[in-house]
């Protein structure tokens, strides 16, 4: 430990109440990280910190803060985030149990934030909602009343409250117009749970409808709770508007927006802060993903604004940065961005847009910390040297991923627990390793061929290529050797969750008003 620099909790919780930059990484897993880690914390695990460090803290001299429970897991982090070039790195002092004997707030499950300020909305603004039994009489009553599912839309695919549309939630200020045309229509916004059913309903009430509208009280948990059925596998959603609709959306967006206190940007600012060594910027579009896939802004990432909102310490992993947001009719970007501004972001709308300067298409343009060539075999290689024997293929994809579909015979790990599994097997044997692409594969090979005599391969291009190839794989839990906690198990999604488990969360969401009280650093502020 003398060889890391470390930063105390009290430290940490200065430098969140001065809104000053700094990023809290938890690396462990995503399901011991939902069992309790600081507000503003942001989950990347080891295993994969490769992937997203350099999308999600961009700016190498920003200050970054490490921790995990004493899983020995932040010191290997530190190494490699100051080898990649972080200069202002640092150990939080005694991990998760010292930020708690620091005086920090310990807060549960993913997406705290903006779940706690969900609550806070609603507790403030007393955001209208409707319970499972009294929106279900409407629908049974054939009532003029109309769904609308906030949800992203495989979310709502899944399951969906009966008529339900899927508008997820930066949509909604721009297309309820069309979807509800007669002002006496009854608006129903819901999600999963809570939050995003608050703050669609609210983004409703603050742009001015004239339609009633409420929240479906605690979502599908509370539909399912009260003893309803859920629909599966639909598909209503939302149809272009008109230009008149989208004109009058955007007066309102922009009145909601300078009411928050967003802020407006020029493309030639933006391009000054995007060379600014001393303060970090994101640029997040804000609309669909096949609107960004289609034609985007140069630089920008995809985040429609829905989820940014619900996802805010994932997208915007460095507290007290720059966010900058745009769409291409002025109602997606100033809806989400006042949603931002009030959950204490410096938050801007990039002005001056046009369909003509989103001149990049296809996916993001990320940045990955460099990785040395690797020793590979072909997909049809492979299947080869599987009938021959002889041959280990470790899988180091998500166990969700996993179970969907591998390679006949490969094995599940997590890569931290890589070393240990391959230096159980006899040297004589092939290690392959493979991952959705190899982009895992190739820094997990990296770390094996310095460490380990055996023969390591990567299977070029992953699973996608063995797919590609029309090769055989198997479905099912497969052969796990790692502990399932890449992910944490939401008790509002799919379709199989305890009741117990449903009502648990809930109970959770109400106390975090309570818990926000407590915390002191979050900033939040509502208009």
């Amino acid at each position: 430990m003398s060889n890391f620099r470390t930063l105390s909790g009290t430290s940490v919780i200065r430098y969140l109440k001065d809104k000053q930059e700094i990023a809290i990484i938890d690396v462990r897993e995503e399901a011991p990280f939902a069992e309790g880690h600081p507000l503003f914390a942001t989950n990347i695990p080891l295993s994969r910190l490769e992937l997203e460090i350099f999308t999600r803290v961009p700016r190498l001299n920003t200050p970054v803060v490490v921790y995990d429970n004493g899983e020995a897991l932040a010191e290997p982090a530190y190494q490699k985030l100051s080898g990649w070039g972080y200069s202002d790195v640092a150990l939080l002092e005694g991990g998760l149990k010292g930020w708690e004997a620091a005086g920090g707030e310990i807060f549960h499950d993913v997406n705290s934030p903006s779940k706690a300020f969900g609550e806070l909305v609603e507790s403030v603004r007393h955001t209208p909602s409707l319970a499972a039994e009294e929106v279900k009489a409407l629908l049974d009553a054939r009532a003029d009343v109309v769904v609308l599912d906030a949800r992203r839309f495989d979310e709502y695919q899944t399951m969906s409250i009966p008529t339900g549309i899927s508008v997820p939630g930066a949509e909604l200020a721009l297309r309820v117009k069309e979807l509800a045309p007669a002002p006496s229509t009854q608006v129903i916004v819901n999600c999963a749970g809570r939050t995003r059913s608050l703050i669609g309903t609210q983004s409703l009430i603050n742009a001015g409808i004239q339609n009633p509208v409420a929240a479906l009280r605690n979502g599908t948990i509370g539909w399912t709770l009260a003893g309803q059925t859920l629909e599966h596998g639909q598909s209503r959603s939302f149809q272009p508007v008109s230009d008149e609709t989208r004109l009058t959306a955007a007066t309102s967006a922009h009145a909601v927006a300078d009411r928050a206190g967003v802020k407006r940007a020029t493309r030639d600012q933006l391009f000054t802060w995007q060379q600014d060594a001393t303060r970090t910027t994101y640029l997040f579009d804000v609309r669909t993903p096949d609107e960004f896939t289609a034609g985007h802004f140069p630089g920008a990432f995809s985040a429609p604004g829905g989820q940014l909102v619900q996802e805010t310490d994932h997208h915007a992993a460095v507290r007290g940065a720059r966010v900058v947001l745009v769409d291409d009719d002025g109602v997606r970007a100033n809806m989400t961005a006042s949603w931002l501004a009030q959950m204490g972001w410096e938050v801007y709308v990039l002005e001056g847009v046009e369909l003509s300067h989103f001149t990049e298409s296809g996916d993001e343009k990320r940045r990955y910390p460099p990785v040395q060539s690797a020793d590979v075999v072909t997909a049809e290689s492979l299947a080869t040297l599987l009938g021959e024997g002889g041959v280990a293929v470790f899988d180091l994809t998500t166990y969700q991923r996993y179970q969907k579909g591998h390679i006949p015979s490969a094995k599940w790990v997590l890569r931290t627990d890589l070393v240990s599994q391959v230096k159980a097997l006899p040297q004589h044997q092939v290690i392959v390793l493979t991952c959705g692409s190899d982009r895992l594969a190739r820094y997990a090979w990296q770390e094996l061929a310095q460490q380990l005599p055996h023969k390591v391969v990567v299977l070029k291009g992953g699973n996608a290529a063995w797919r590609k190839a029309g090769l055989s794989e198997e479905a099912g839990s497969g052969d796990a050797l790692s502990p399932l906690i890449d992910r944490y198990r939401r008790p509002y999604e799919g379709t199989d969750n305890p009741k117990e488990a449903m009502q648990a969360y809930l109970d959770w969401e109400f106390g975090l008003v309570a818990q926000l009280e407590k915390d002191g650093t979050h900033g939040f502020q509502v208009i």
